[in-house]
């Protein structure tokens, strides 16, 4: 899925820059992660100038690397915390959504209560909504996108994220929906009225807020009908009447009921 906002670097590294601190690449400048950003001790600021100036650069892997080695080699100087944060920022621009979800976390694990833990959990959401695959595939990480962002609105409702948030989780759930009706349909194709029932309702039950809530309730009118039970079609036929009057599946389910069960 393509991304439609950007993570606020500006602001993360803004407050995150050594102040005076001279920006240092490494030798060759092409350096690729763990070939020489390891087991080579350099004093902080000098590592994490470099790590910047890879990032700077959008050597996003580079700089992972090398705000991990921060953290290794001056693992209770101030600026490790900083690069941890840093470093599942790199890895999430690097497209390494696992390694940006772990060092997240690592983050949270050992930080808790620092003021930045909510752009730790936003990072984690972002890292799972990026992987969100179509409808037609397997949903699992469309569910800890919608958790992920949901714990980001939870803890942090008064966070520059939650509003990012918010828009997401009504994306997220639309999508969700869709896989649900994606497998409906699946199932009135081939005649099998219950199962494609039961996939309509939890549209209707549980995504009723998405923009497939109005089809879902038709397809339900249709896989009544098709069953045998008029009364539960005009059921759901008067609750797409009364909540999408002028749709497009009002008009259809209206004539659906008139050709099928008119005296229903």
């Amino acid at each position: 899925m393509n991304k439609k906002f950007l993570v606020p670097l500006a602001v993360l590294a803004a407050s995150f820059m050594l102040s005076g601190c001279a920006v240092l690449g490494l030798g060759g400048g092409g350096a690729k992660p763990g070939s020489n950003t390891r087991y080579v001790a350099r004093d902080v600021n000098t590592l994490y100038g470099a790590a910047k100036n890879k990032l700077d650069n959008k050597q996003y892997e580079v700089a992972a690397a090398l705000f991990d080695e921060v953290e290794r080699q001056h693992p209770y100087s101030p600026w490790a915390r900083r690069a941890q944060l840093m470093s599942a920022f790199s890895y999430y621009m690097a497209q390494k959504y696992n390694e940006s979800i772990q060092s997240s976390r690592r983050f949270l694990s050992i930080h808790p209560g620092n003021k930045d833990a909510s752009y730790a959990y936003y990072l984690i959401a972002l890292s799972y909504y990026e992987r969100i695959s179509d409808v037609t595939r397997d949903q699992k990480i469309s569910e800890q996108a919608l958790a992920a962002l949901g714990e980001v609105q939870r803890r942090y409702p008064a966070s520059r994220y939650a509003s990012d948030a918010t828009l997401k989780i009504d994306l997220v759930r639309d999508h969700l929906a869709g896989k649900e009706m994606e497998i409906g349909r699946f199932y009135q194709r081939r005649a099998l009225w219950l199962a494609s029932s039961l996939r309509f309702r939890e549209v209707v039950e549980k995504y009723d807020t998405t923009t497939h809530a109005p089809e879902a309730l038709y397809r339900l009118t249709e896989s009544y009908l098709a069953m045998g039970v008029p009364e539960e079609a005009k059921k759901a036929s008067a609750v797409l009447g009364a909540n999408y009057p002028g749709s497009e599946w009002y008009a259809r389910a209206y004539n659906l009921m008139q050709k099928n069960a008119p005296a229903a």
